[in-house]
């Protein structure tokens, strides 16, 4: 049986051969913080501390960041014992069902293309605030320099996002060390202001139930950390890399995230945090750092682009392994002459544009119900890891392998795959309790129906067929 198992493994990474394993632990590091840290955190924190007030808001980062880490902690055993760029696809599809590897694969390839259409746009609007110079021109330019960038050999790729994303957590960091000492009135001409933002209106100003609902923002926020599953594929001695790479960036996302919020939520007023596009850019004016809109604009500018960076390689890599797989057309399975999957990146670049002309011509319906859909694919996702590495693990253990034998173990098991599975289910029924989120469940159910119906109309045939024809030739 344990043969069997090996064989079946070794079969699916031999299937997504071919890459090319250019990306070093730094690399993998940054490439990952580069798909979490974007617009979200810079630009959409200050509706959270608005919905939850300061410390309802740092209570949601902080049970968003342990649920993002239990996800990770699963996320690791998984790429170890089987180094693959299908990722969470190719893992529910070998140890839950096909059917569910190819709605997640779908789900979180959606997912990539739209979020590079809105970080493309961010970028653009911001651009046009500071030089009138139209929107849709900066989009152009810097979509078309994401495109050079993930057309270049992976190592490359990995060079540039090492750079795109140190930028970032530079910021988030000197955000930390300026905001505190503005606090205790070191700098910026104010008296101490100590944490009185926290008590001023209570703990929870709107209610403790303010926290499940900026709960969604938060793990909507985190979505990105599972691309470090993504480069398995392509990383040099993954089983070395991808523990490292796992526990450096669930800690040190934590700590960005939870800090810089506390910081800003005691400098910032909950009832107007929100209003303002960056209230980061309001610490650092606080603290009396001159040009400090002009420097945060080109932070997140800098942010967008590193996080469409991230996510054009992963949704790329994710839509080239199901092509691998049957699961999409066979065209998008090709590589370049540098190893990239070169057609799957042009659909996924090309949809994203498409979003971008949602968010003009249908901006109060399709993207809105995108944007939803996408977002809720992420939570989708990590219930998918979750209960991957569940079964991942019993499969494992059940065809005669031994628990000394796995590189990586997931900690507490079952107790991490199950916290992690159940709250995000927890996080997927709040939609409901949200009239600004709703849509995501009434447009969710829909579009899982069309996948699913084309899954087993068209793409499950095809793969009986195939699976048939090669038996015949053995």
């Amino acid at each position: 049986m344990a043969k069997h198992f090996d064989d079946k493994i070794n079969q699916i990474i031999k299937s997504q051969s071919g890459l090319n394993r250019g990306i070093k632990n730094r690399h993998l590091f940054m490439i990952t913080l580069g798909g979490v840290i974007g617009t979200g955190l810079f630009l959409a924190s200050g509706a959270a501390i608005n919905q939850a007030g300061p410390f309802g808001t740092v209570l949601a980062y902080i049970i968003g960041g342990l649920i993002m880490y239990a996800v990770m902690l699963c996320l690791g055993e998984l790429p170890v014992a089987m180094p693959v760029s299908g990722s969470m696809q190719t893992y529910a599809s070998t140890f839950i069902s096909p059917a569910v590897g190819y709605l997640l694969g779908w789900f979180f390839w959606l997912d990539g293309a739209t979020t590079i259409g809105i970080d493309l746009l961010a970028a653009g609007i911001i651009l046009h605030q500071m030089t009138e110079i139209s929107a849709w021109i900066w989009v152009l330019v810097f979509g078309s320099i994401l495109f050079v960038l993930n057309s270049l050999r992976v190592k490359s790729f990995g060079e540039c996002e090492f750079w795109f994303a140190s930028i970032k957590v530079l910021a988030i960091i000197m955000c930390i060390i300026v905001g505190t000492l503005a606090i205790i009135g070191v700098i910026g001409n104010h008296p101490a202001i100590g944490l009185q933002n926290y008590f001023t209106d209570g703990l929870f100003p709107n209610g403790i139930h303010s926290v499940l609902l900026a709960m969604l923002t938060v793990a909507f926020a985190f979505n990105g950390t599972e691309i470090i599953g993504i480069t398995a594929g392509e990383s040099k001695e993954p089983e070395k890399t991808i523990p490292k790479a796992v526990n450096a960036t669930a800690v040190r996302t934590i700590l960005f995230y939870v800090l810089s919020i506390i910081v800003v939520a005691a400098i910032i007023p909950w009832q107007v945090a929100g209003v303002k596009e960056s209230i980061f850019a309001d610490v650092f004016q606080y603290a009396g750092i001159p040009g400090a809109y002009f420097l945060m604009n080109i932070v997140v500018i800098t942010a967008a682009l590193s996080c469409g960076n991230s996510w054009a390689y992963s949704a790329t890599r994710i839509l080239w392994a199901m092509a691998k797989e049957g699961m999409a057309p066979r065209c998008l399975g090709t590589l370049n002459n540098n190893k990239i999957p070169q057609n799957a990146l042009v659909l996924t670049m090309v949809v994203a544009g498409a979003s971008l002309l949602c968010s003009v011509y249908a901006a109060d319906t399709v993207y809105l119900w995108i944007v939803s859909v996408a977002g809720m694919a992420g939570v989708m996702g990590w219930m998918g890891i979750c209960a991957s590495q569940f079964f991942f693990r019993r499969q494992f253990l059940n065809s005669g392998h031994k628990m000394e034998e796995l590189k990586y173990k997931t900690p507490l098991f079952p107790f991490v795959p199950a916290f992690g599975f159940f709250m995000n289910m927890i996080i997927i029924v709040g939609l409901w309790f949200d009239e600004s989120q709703r849509i995501a469940i009434y447009a969710g159910i829909p579009f899982v129906i069309c996948v699913m119906g084309y899954y087993y109309f068209f793409v499950k045939p095809n793969i009986i067929k195939n699976s048939t024809e090669e038996l015949s030739q053995i």
